[in-house]
């Protein structure tokens, strides 16, 4: 059994029973007990209460009878303060956003809430198959090489996926030139031409844009396809954040990296979290992020913050007990989104999915502010 799959335990059981239930659900996509996940936020909303006099203050005190009277905090508010519901000696893991631009989120996990979350990404993992210890693969991350000072997100989750596959090699596509870390197009290209005469399977994580930029690289050199193993996986994450000028659809993406790559479209799969909210998304085969058992998603009017319903563009809230370290059980994203029921989707998850619309703070594409006063017009 891959370790990360193994048992994880509250930090009071007594406390968190209904929390430890919920996390305990393998079924990654099983959104049936509803009385359960609710029963979880008001453990979860006391638990907070109790101990972060913030959260005391934005909570009345009442249990919730569905998700929507959840009280919530904009994900903008961690860029700018430092909540705790534990003493800072209890925190295991600091970690900060990875956006290349302004303020960055300060995020603070103890171990259940750090470990609870690498199991819903192994449970998620184990969902698709993607545990494999048949042989050794090569690692392309295209995240920041780790340093001791690095405490990026994005960098602790590269460095996380390598742990469900066994490694050959790990190449980083940002590689730390010793002031700071840099892409590298060249060396990523010789490691997949390395990769490639290997035979063994290949699993590329991390920024979709740095991998768009190396095969545009390669046929700008006039470079022939590869053909990578067929059990190869790509998984993205994080956007395009300060490249969104340079931006294509998912589907040409995974198209380019079909024939420059010869990885099936099945296996180019997109992510969607955040250090705010490190509930882990990932797409099914049909390519659409559902939302996983131990988290809800709600969809709020850009005007009136109401809770829209299927198919209407708003902005996207994510709501989960799971976390004890800080008051992020429910936090508002700036990202525009719509939700969709999941016979929408046709994959035979039984959980809503979303579709992202607009990324919030994208100075060089539309950004959601723009997107978000469009959907205004007509409603003033």
């Amino acid at each position: 059994m891959n370790q990360h799959l193994g048992p994880v335990t509250v930090p009071d059981s007594a406390r968190l029973g209904a929390v430890q239930q919920l996390c305990d659900i393998a079924d990654p996509y099983d959104h049936s007990d509803e009385a359960l996940f609710i029963e979880a936020m008001n453990e979860s909303n006391r638990w907070h209460a109790e101990r972060s006099p913030f959260f005391a203050s934005l909570w009345d005190g009442r249990p919730i009878d569905n998700v929507v009277e959840q009280p919530y905090v904009h994900a903008n508010f961690f860029k700018m303060h430092e909540v705790l519901s534990i003493p800072r000696a209890d925190v295991a893991v600091h970690a900060t956003s990875s956006g290349t631009t302004g303020q960055k989120s300060q995020m603070f996990w103890d171990s259940w809430t750090h470990q609870a979350g690498q199991r819903m990404v192994a449970r998620i993992y184990d969902h698709y198959g993607w545990i494999d210890a048949r042989e050794p693969v090569h690692y392309l991350l295209y995240t920041n090489q780790p340093t001791p000072s690095v405490k990026l997100g994005s960098s602790m989750t590269g460095q996380f996926m390598t742990d469900f596959a066994p490694v050959q090699s790990v190449h980083y596509g940002l590689a730390h030139t010793g002031t700071g870390h840099e892409f590298d197009a060249f060396g990523c290209i010789r490691a997949l031409q390395e990769f490639a005469d290997s035979g063994l399977p290949v699993r590329i994580f991390g920024f979709p844009a740095f991998l768009s930029f190396t095969l545009d690289r390669m046929r700008a050199m006039g470079l022939p396809p590869l053909k990578l193993n067929e059990r190869s996986l790509v998984l993205f994450g994080g956007g395009w954040k300060s490249n969104a000028d340079k931006q294509i659809s998912k589907t040409e993406m995974r198209d380019k990296i079909t024939d420059m790559l010869g990885i099936p479209d099945g296996r180019v799969r997109d992510g969607y979290g955040s250090v705010e909210h490190s509930i882990p998304y990932l797409e099914c085969a049909h390519h659409n992020l559902h939302v996983p058992t131990w988290s809800r998603a709600l969809v709020r009017d850009v005007k009136t913050l109401d809770v829209l319903g299927f198919g209407e563009p708003g902005y996207l809230q994510f709501v989960s007990p799971y976390i004890t370290s800080a008051p992020a059980q429910s936090v508002l994203m700036g990202d525009l989104a719509a939700l969709h029921a999941p016979d929408e989707c046709g994959c035979g998850a039984k959980t809503p999915w979303f579709e992202i619309l607009g990324r919030a703070g994208v100075s060089r594409n539309k950004s959601c502010a723009i997107a978000a006063a469009e959907l205004l017009k007509g409603k003033s």
